[in-house]
């Protein structure tokens, strides 16, 4: 019985031997022969081809390329050129991967959803009678959510974002944080795909154009820009991007990295902008809001009453009315040395400021205490180009401040006293210099920088007792 299954095996084998390898048969090579030259192949099949040979060609040009190089890394990569097979195949990449993280996005109806699957499983801390969930609440809510919503809201119940929240003495956490949580987080998210929706070159960095292009498709979502004027739309957002531009464009590169954007305050500020009832908004607010329709109108009229020759630029004589002519003439000098670029008309003295450049001096003074205006103003502080500032610095600085507050009527005053009494706020590393970090450190920055540039500056800073009690009397009467 054995031998006969062994034979039967045997006999098997043999035959398969006898089988000729496919690569081999005529038949076979004759087709692979007649698809390798394309005829008889439809279009897409042609142009699926077409494609592997280019990618084929591509790799073996780079691995040339890579061989000839030796160890040395590419650090440069060439940019596809515009209507080119890569340039489309990135689009089309780019195109299928934003509108699938689309997709994965929580919408208005997802969230309201979730937060009524928040209210209607937590739990009322007696105490407080804020709405709370612990652990295990918090995984059930993740089930409910699931069923109802889907599996795109599961990634904001992991442990991980549970124990971000802060919890009281029987581990729970408060709803409200984590729904607030969320719709940040989708928040943030889709204002990054509508950003590399709008970054033309994908690397990452938006140009003015883009950025201004972003603002404008945000207006109609913004209750308080709505009722716009369609003819000031354009005006309004050149003003707006400047502002994203001058704290996240430091070097004047002229483009901004998406991520630095997302991440700033501008971006919360102008999402304020969101809340749809005048009474939750005072006047004071929105001029203090640069994304304001308010404060963008101000801007402009602004700058209009400032150009008496109305040529759309302005000289240092008109720019010396600003703020009612409080700040020096130093300043003013400096300024134009420092931060207004040279013309085609004219150069030196002939030299007049755009109004960009007027948008960057506005965003400087109204922001002196953050690193970014500070920054600016200390390029005009610093007389001699040096990276620091001296007593003799200081001296030249105070000077014009001191004519303007003589003339003002106010009291004497020594330089030497002021000159002291800066050096007593800023505390510098080194004794004999002011540098830009000890600026910063000092958390008196702006105040410093106003004491130097304008006289309403020391004024305040001079009555700042008397100021104080002012804001606190109002609060104790109501």
């Amino acid at each position: 019985m054995y031998s006969g299954s062994s034979d039967g095996e045997s006999h098997e084998a043999a035959t398969q031997r006898k089988i000729p390898p496919v690569s081999s048969m005529l038949w076979v090579r004759n087709l692979r022969r007649y698809i390798g030259s394309g005829a008889g192949l439809g279009s897409e099949a042609l142009m699926e081809l077409e494609t592997k040979r280019i990618l084929l060609d591509i790799f073996k040009e780079k691995q040339q390329k890579s061989a000839e190089a030796g160890s040395i890394p590419s650090f440069y990569k060439k940019k596809p050129e515009e209507g080119s097979i890569s340039h489309r195949v990135q689009r089309l990449a780019k195109y299928r991967f934003l509108k699938k993280q689309s997709d994965l996005l929580l919408n208005a109806d997802d969230l309201d959803a979730m937060w009524v699957c928040l209210r209607e499983n937590c739990v009322i801390d007696d105490a407080t009678g804020a709405e709370k969930m612990n652990y295990e609440d918090f995984c059930h809510i993740a089930s409910v959510c699931t069923e109802q919503i889907g599996p795109k809201c599961r990634r904001f119940f992991s442990p991980s974002n549970f124990m971000k929240f802060e919890k009281d003495e029987s581990g729970r956490i408060a709803i409200l944080p984590f729904y607030l949580y969320v719709m940040r987080t989708v928040s943030l998210t889709q204002a990054r795909i509508d950003m590399s929706e709008l970054d033309e070159d994908s690397d990452g960095f938006l140009q003015p154009h883009e950025m201004e292009a972003y603002i404008r498709g945000l207006i109609p979502n913004l209750a308080q820009l709505r009722d716009m004027p369609a003819a000031f739309v354009q005006m309004y957002c050149r003003i707006a991007a400047h502002k994203f531009f001058f704290f996240c464009d430091p070097h004047r590169r002229g483009k901004a990295c998406i991520k630095k954007v997302l991440l700033s305050n501008c971006l919360q500020e102008l999402m304020e902008l969101h809340q749809e009832s005048e009474e939750e908004v005072t006047d004071t607010e929105q001029a203090e809001n640069w994304f304001s329709l308010t404060s963008a109108q101000r801007i402009c009229d602004m700058f209009l009453a400032l150009d008496k020759d109305m040529n759309g630029t302005l000289s240092k004589q008109e720019l010396k009315e600003y703020a009612d002519g409080t700040l020096t003439e130093i300043f003013i000098e400096r300024v134009f040395d420092e931060h207004v670029r040279r013309g085609k008309t004219g150069a030196g003295n002939n030299r007049e400021m755009d109004f960009e450049s007027f948008l960057d001096f506005v965003l400087a003074l109204e922001n002196k205490d953050t690193p970014e205006g500070l920054t600016y103003l200390f390029r005009c502080l610093d007389l001699n180009g040096r990276g620091f500032l001296t007593t003799a610095d200081i001296h030249s600085l105070f000077r014009d401040v001191h004519h303007k507050w003589i003339e003002g009527g106010n009291y004497e005053l020594c330089i030497e006293d002021v000159r002291d009494e800066i050096w007593d706020m800023v505390k510098p590393v080194d004794p004999l210099k002011i540098s830009l970090g000890d600026l910063l450190a000092c958390k008196q920055g702006g105040t410093v920088a106003s004491m130097l540039i304008d006289v309403r500056g020391f004024w305040a800073h001079d009555n700042r007792e008397n100021l104080l009690q002012e804001e606190e009397e109002p609060e104790e009467e109501s």
